[in-house]
């Protein structure tokens, strides 16, 4: 094949993070989501219907499942949206320990009990 009749490839730029910043960020809004969902499902009595996805286990099996369909989702958009783009690490991973250290609280049962 000749040099002219290559296509040639846009490259991304060689040092980028959006991917895992994405990873960083969906994986703290999932484990937040997590305990959100269990103390509602603990807490509300429609919350732990609408949760019940089997009989057997109670509502942990549609708080886990919305959990990880939740952490999913966010990854694949901010997936999509950071994937070439250089993302400000300090601030995005204050905000996921931020998010990590609520949802550890609210699985925590005393603070989990206030609501």
């Amino acid at each position: 094949m000749s040099p002219s009749a290559r296509v040639s490839q846009p490259h991304p730029p060689a040092h980028t993070n959006g991917c895992g910043a994405a990873a960083i960020l969906a994986a703290a809004i999932g484990s937040f989501a997590l305990a959100v969902l269990a103390v509602a499902a603990d807490k509300l009595p429609d919350a732990k219907a609408v949760l019940t996805f089997y009989k057997p286990t109670g509502a942990l099996s549609g708080v886990t499942t919305t959990a990880i369909l939740i952490w999913l989702l966010i990854w694949g958009v901010l997936d999509a949206r950071w994937r070439w783009k250089t993302v400000a690490l300090g601030r995005l991973n204050l905000a996921a320990f931020i998010l990590l250290l609520m949802g550890f609280l609210l699985t925590f049962p005393p603070i989990a009990d206030l609501f």
